[in-house]
């Protein structure tokens, strides 16, 4: 069986939206196998699908295609996700420092990230045990 690969990626649940999945194919964001796709490439059991989603690239082998939506929980008769873990240790990374390096065009950083970015760079207190009332005791 076959399946177009935009309708894939959004009966999988890996997009949201059939026309996100379509515009990441477009972008070279999808490849099948190593090797970019167009949305309607179609799609066959065992290859193997990877998503750049920045930082991440996913990977996923093709257990059956399908062109309907599934619920969540029948996702594993439908792909293996057989992304590299180094993947999952980059998103850590960039989920931990997420604050500082902001991704161009997200916009001005909330009062919450600016706390959090003030609280990493300057901390608030510097204590190096000296008592500096010392001067009022001459």
């Amino acid at each position: 069986m076959e399946a177009r690969i935009d309708k894939w990626l959004w009966a999988a649940r890996i997009f949201k939206t059939r026309s996100i999945a379509a515009d990441a194919c477009k972008n070279g964001r999808v490849t099948i196998n190593g090797v970019n796709v167009k949305p309607s490439r179609p799609l066959k059991e065992g290859e193997i699908v990877s998503v750049k989603k920045p930082p991440v690239t996913y990977s996923f082998r093709v257990i059956k295609c399908i062109e309907q939506r599934v619920g969540a929980k029948l996702l594993p008769e439908v792909y293996e996700n057989v992304t590299d873990p180094k993947q999952y240790e980059i998103l850590e990374m960039s989920r931990i420092s997420g604050f500082i390096d902001r991704a161009r065009g997200t916009g001005r950083p909330t009062k919450k990230d600016r706390r959090a970015m003030e609280a990493f760079i300057e901390p608030l207190y510097f204590d190096d045990g000296d008592d500096d009332d010392d001067f009022l005791d001459d």
